[in-house]
């Protein structure tokens, strides 16, 4: 049994890139004051790191979100609202994305520092594929360049999921879990 650390899997948003996960935030924020909806920054942020229309869903369940709603519509928000507001949350946040994709400082040195120690780098996101995509070409003209990197329509589920990180695992020959180690800024990237 090996003790050592084989595979370093990052989240993004808020840990790679974007600090203060201002993208989605700004983009939540942006959707639902469409709607007439306010949501403060504690509120847009207190799901990050899951899925997008997870969280829309989750923010749609917040009492003072169901209030507002309740007060502008005259109804509870239903399944077809997530629905339309996710529709609207994806260009929008293809918009604003690379607004916000600076690579944080000491990223890519440390990144390099791992891959001199033979430690593969893996990420995850709660972004969609097109959006990681973006990500990827911006981040690699910053000198970060993950090896591989999911997102979770790549595997059927998003954070709190396990799912990412197995895969992730797999793709980059890393046999035990306990080889590596995730690192993120939200508790659902863990």
């Amino acid at each position: 049994m090996s003790s050592r650390l084989r595979a370093v899997i990052f989240d993004w948003a808020g840990t790679t890139v974007d600090h203060g996960s201002l993208a989605p935030v700004r983009t939540l924020q942006r959707v639902f004051a469409g709607k007439e909806i306010h949501l403060s920054d504690d509120v847009a942020r207190r799901d990050m790191g899951i899925a997008k229309k997870e969280h829309i869903r989750n923010l749609l369940a917040e009492p003072e979100v169901r209030t507002q709603w309740h007060d502008k519509f005259n109804r509870a928000p239903a399944e077809k609202d997530v629905e339309s507001l996710y529709a609207e949350f994806l260009p929008l946040q293809m918009e604003c994305l690379l607004v916000y994709s600076q690579v944080l400082d000491g990223v890519a040195g440390t990144v390099e520092n791992l891959r001199t120690q033979g430690i593969k780098i893996g990420s995850t996101t709660g972004y969609t594929r097109p959006m990681l995509e973006e990500l990827l070409v911006s981040a690699a003209k910053q000198g970060y360049r993950p090896d591989k990197s999911l997102c979770p329509e790549d595997v059927g589920a998003g954070r709190p999921h396990p799912y990412m990180c197995f895969q992730l695992a797999v793709s980059l020959h890393v046999y035990t879990l306990w080889e590596c180690a995730k690192i993120g800024d939200t508790a659902s990237d863990m």
